[in-house]
């Protein structure tokens, strides 16, 4: 099976804390308010130490690149404006020393990040960085890693994780993956191929060749793992792919199935849903021992299961009540219960990481939206309103939603092709994600594997 290569991008790197202030630091970023004004940021180039030439560029270079990926980043949020560079009134030169916080005042700057990398004398990078509440005129944050120059994108992404973290109190997203449908060709010659890529798109890489269709990944909770369904000459089969050793592997057949698997929140586990003897139903299979059990038995069509976090309940959708809506059960498949009674039919429902909510796609007047209610059917709400948006999947820290969307065919080159989208709970934060392909069923992965140590 002929396969691209996945660019291993999961190194290791040594962490530093710098120094932190206490909690009286006055600069706090409030996620939840449907309408704010995002906060003035500043994020000058990373300063090179001495600037030299490196395998990935000249060090000036990565500098600048390292600056631009963390204000991308958290000006993706909705939550933060970068100020121009142009506007620096200030030039810093070197991330140790503090800054002239009545410099940044004039361009209402409230956070201010200031870096420094160095080439160490074992080849590997070094990049500090602090963040400097400019109001209160205090560093709220100092951090340095030591990692392979060729590593220096992920260190942006791990830097954005702590500013995040520390100006609003919940954990970062930046530092993951996204995997999802790559589709090129005609509607006759449609192929479908496994495709990677960091949560801002860059990186991308094709782990499948599309001489087989692939469907739906979805990533474990705790692993970097993939499975996914896929029909090999022409027989629907699922597969495990771990992004690490780069290996797949054939969990089994499945003549019958009409959704992919996706995994129990401990990682062990997966489940589907299979039709067999004219009915479809839940299945739940035990990776260590492959044995596969029933959770469903009834005449209705059960499909899009999705375990909560603490693996004790299953959302579903079904037409067991006479058009599709949401259920949920006990992980043993007990205690069935409709949650949702809106207008409309429901589908791909999915149980966020925090466990507080579920999103969903709602299908009614003529359009696909993407949905979130609470597990028990209470405070729905709608956030997007386009013609087909579909397939919903949470970031880890269950603050954003990423969703494909299908534009009308209306004769232009962009009608009916898929692309990628992403969302925040407040529903004022829609954005798209680029691709270099035509895009479908998104799947978010866990924040990657970090080996730290801290003084």
């Amino acid at each position: 099976m002929p396969l691209a290569a996945v660019r291993k991008i999961i190194g290791l790197f040594v962490i530093a804390v710098l120094g932190t202030v206490a909690a009286h630091a006055q600069l706090q970023v409030d996620v939840t308010g449907a309408t704010r004004d995002p906060v003035p940021i500043a994020v000058p180039d990373f300063a090179p130490v001495t600037d030299v030439e490196t395998p990935a560029g000249r060090l000036s270079e990565i500098g600048a690149s390292i600056s631009e990926v963390i204000t991308n980043n958290l000006v993706s949020t909705g939550l933060f404006r970068a100020v121009p560079e142009s506007a620096f009134i200030e030039r810093i030169t070197a991330a140790r020393e503090l800054p002239s916080f009545a410099s940044w005042r004039p361009l209402a700057v409230q956070g201010l990040v200031t870096g420094r990398i160095e080439i160490l004398p074992n080849g590997n990078l070094r990049v500090e960085f602090r963040l400097w509440d400019v109001v209160a005129e205090l560093q709220m944050e100092g951090v340095g890693y030591n990692t392979p120059v060729s590593n220096w994108r992920r260190i942006a992404h791990v830097i954005s994780d702590r500013i995040y973290t520390r100006l609003t109190g919940e954990d970062g997203y930046f530092d993951t993956r996204i995997v999802y449908i790559a589709e090129q060709g005609g509607a006759t010659e449609r192929k479908k191929r496994l495709a990677i890529m960091d949560q801002d798109g860059a990186n991308q890489q094709l782990l499948t060749d599309g001489s087989y269709l692939v469907l739906t990944p979805r990533f474990s909770p705790n692993r970097q793992e993939i499975t996914f369904l896929s029909y090999y000459n022409d027989n629907p089969r699922v597969y495990l792919f771990n992004i690490l050793s780069n290996r797949f592997e054939v969990l089994g057949d499945f003549p019958g199935m009409t959704f992919a698997p996706r995994f129990s929140p401990d990682g062990n586990k997966v489940i589907m849903t299979l039709a067999r003897n004219g009915n479809s139903d839940i299945y739940v299979m035990d990776l260590r021992t492959r044995k596969v059990t029933r959770l469903t038995d009834n005449p209705g069509i059960d499909t899009s299961p999705s375990y909560s976090p603490d693996g004790r309940k299953i959302v579903f959708n079904s037409d067991r009540g006479g058009s599709q809506q949401l259920y949920v059960m006990d992980a043993d498949g007990s205690n069935v219960h409709r949650i949702s009674f809106g207008n409309g039919r429901y589908s791909t429902p999915v149980w966020s990481p925090r466990g507080d909510l579920i999103a969903f796609t709602k299908i009614g007047q003529r359009k696909f939206r993407i949905g979130v209610m609470r597990p028990d059917g209470n405070a729905e709400r709608l956030l997007t309103d386009a013609y087909q948006d579909e397939g919903p999947t949470w970031s880890p820290n269950g603050r954003v939603l990423m969703f494909f969307r299908t534009t009308p065919f209306d004769g232009t080159p962009e009608g009916g092709k898929p692309s990628l989208w992403s969302v925040d709970l407040t529903g004022h934060n829609e954005r798209r994600v680029n691709t270099p392909y035509d895009s479908s069923d998104p799947a978010w992965s866990p924040p990657l594997p970090v080996t730290q140590r801290g003084r």
